[in-house]
């Protein structure tokens, strides 16, 4: 799977909404669908990985005199 690291978080997930969608269908052969959802995995973990990098590189900040702070996003309830 390496040249899918390459493709941006978008690109992914617009792989995995086609994904899905063809799964819903349901008119997928069985060993087509299997390796379908193989791949639908593969670019969920793309995804999951591709956001927890972006959320490290959040994590600490550099104030403006030059401390580390800690930064979180709030998630909505």
């Amino acid at each position: 799977m390496s040249n899918e690291t390459k493709i941006s978080f978008e690109e992914a997930m617009q792989q995995l909404e086609d994904i899905v969608e063809q799964l819903e269908e349901g008119d997928v052969p069985l060993e087509e669908a299997i390796s379908i959802y193989k791949k639908g995995m593969e670019l969920s973990k793309l995804c999951h990985d591709k956001l927890r990098n972006v959320e490290e590189q959040l994590t600490e900040i550099l104030t403006e005199n030059g401390k580390k702070e800690t930064f979180s996003i709030q998630e909505e309830e």
